[in-house]
């Protein structure tokens, strides 16, 4: 059992590691905007699948970790990403209810949540426009969620994940 636990610890480590580095990932200036917020989804998966091993803890660390990576103020992303933890933490068993495609609605809701947030942080910490384009991202995570979950779904049986 305890092979099975580390292991599962490291997967889901792994996992949320690769998902920072696919945040940061450089991308044309143009592109940027249709990034989907990896993080934000990896952190959603984990806490609706095993909600006794992951939460706003994870969320607060992998936000210092962008904020060092991005050099954002610190505490930016990680205000943010542990509200995304908290609030998915809130809502992880009625999304198990839910079909797929209701739980990429609420994982669009989450993500917008998150995007607001950190909007509303940027304009406070300085001078920044503010238009609808900061919710594509959550858009296109939440189209991507009925793919994503079966995937990350897939693999956590394979690997035998608790």
């Amino acid at each position: 059992m305890a092979v099975t636990t580390t292991r599962g610890l490291a997967m889901i480590w792994l996992s949320l590691l690769l998902a920072l580095c696919l945040q940061v990932m450089p991308l044309p200036d143009a592109w940027l905007v249709w990034r989907p917020d990896w993080l934000g989804l990896m952190l959603i998966y984990w806490c609706v699948s095993t909600p006794q091993r992951v939460g706003v803890f994870h969320g607060f660390v992998l936000g210092l970790l962008l904020d060092l990576i991005e050099g954002s103020p610190l505490g930016q992303n990680a205000l943010m990403l542990s509200l995304l933890a908290y609030l998915s933490l809130l809502v992880y068993q009625r999304m198990r209810a839910y079909a797929l495609v209701q739980q990429a609605v609420l994982v669009f809701v989450l993500l917008g949540i998150a995007q607001l947030t950190e909007q509303w942080l940027r304009t406070i910490f300085g001078p920044f426009s503010i238009n609808l384009a900061f919710l594509l991202p959550a858009l296109i995570g939440g189209i991507l969620w009925p793919w994503f979950f079966t995937l990350l779904q897939a693999v956590r049986r394979r690997l035998n994940i608790a």
